[in-house]
């Protein structure tokens, strides 16, 4: 067992959940997970009653800064994704990060992995790339001990978003619709290896850099779809339609959803031409990346955590 006292800011989402399976896994015993999520919170609970789960609004100061007392290790995995307006994106990627950055200092916290991501050097402009970016820079501004982790697009068990989200909206129609060709190039990421490169930084310690974890396979966005039908069964159809229809779709949705799991700002996003740089993270984190076929099908036939989803 491992007594290293872990705590989470924003752990109840999609990387807090996999990293929290894989800690356990490994003996970590002391896990502290905040979350103002309710939901999945409860999820967590259910699934690791082990687990010191509390609900948190990290962008408010309060009681929860007391959980950060004896801590040896902070993993900040607090963000907002998607929203349809900037105030989200703001209160959960920068205030947020303000508020913890403070506990760190006060607490004295040793070591820090902040999880950023690969859309602080996108071409793309949009109000997750733009508080990413500021909050990356608070964080290696801060002078705390810690390592900056930038995943590209991920997927993997509990995906409310992305992957998972298109896999279930596939299940309930007859046709799932593309934008345009399609051929929008990818890299997507494993959560269950961005996971043990988490872990292999808690273990090492290594600090005072910024690594670009990218999924190591280049992927069009129609064909990971493909992969999607094969390996849930969907039945559905897989058909192109223009792009400004596509876009003009999703604006339409958004007036009737306050949290659309997929936005016009995304799509924008999917099809802005990124590419992004491939580093040995495999060597320098000495774990071995899960090939892209095998990882779709631990996230969606894994007999304990394929069938839990989060929240949006």
């Amino acid at each position: 067992m491992n007594p290293t006292r872990i705590v989470l800011p924003g752990g109840a989402g999609l990387v807090g959940q996999n990293l929290v399976a894989r800690l356990k896994a490994r003996g970590y015993t002391n896990l502290v997970v905040l979350d103002k999520h309710k939901a999945n919170l409860d999820i967590l609970r259910s699934v690791h009653p082990d687990v010191t789960a509390v609900f948190a609004d990290l962008a408010e100061p309060g009681d929860w800064a007391r959980h950060f007392e004896g801590a040896d290790v902070v993993v900040m995995l607090q963000a907002q994704i998607g929203a349809p307006t900037r105030e989200p994106f703001v209160r959960n990627n920068i205030d947020s990060t303000r508020n913890v950055l403070e506990v760190i200092k006060r607490h004295g916290i040793p070591y820090t992995v902040h999880i950023s991501s690969s859309v602080v050097k996108s071409v793309g402009e949009d109000w997750y790339t733009e508080t990413k970016r500021e909050q990356e820079q608070m964080v290696l501004a801060s002078g705390i001990e810690c390592v900056v982790l930038r995943p590209t697009l991920m997927f993997g068990w509990f995906d409310r978003k992305h992957l998972g989200w298109l896999s279930r909206f596939m299940q309930r129609v007859p046709v799932f619709p593309i934008p345009g060709s399609g051929r929008y190039m990818r890299q997507p990421l494993y959560v269950g290896d961005f996971c043990n490169v988490i872990i292999s930084c808690i273990d090492s310690r290594i600090q005072g850099q910024t690594f670009d974890i990218t999924g190591l396979e280049r992927i069009d966005y129609i064909d990971i779809i493909r992969q999607i039908k094969r390996v849930t069964r969907a039945r559905c159809a897989i058909v192109r339609i223009p792009y400004s229809l596509f876009y003009v779709l999703l604006k339409i949705y958004a007036l009737f959803s306050k949290n659309p799991p997929f936005t016009a700002d995304q799509l924008k996003a999917l099809t802005a031409g990124d590419e992004f740089e491939v580093i040995d993270w495999e060597g320098i984190f000495a774990i071995r990346a899960t090939p892209f076929a095998k990882a779709m099908d631990e996230t969606f036939n894994d007999p304990t955590y394929s069938h839990i989803a989060l929240e949006f």
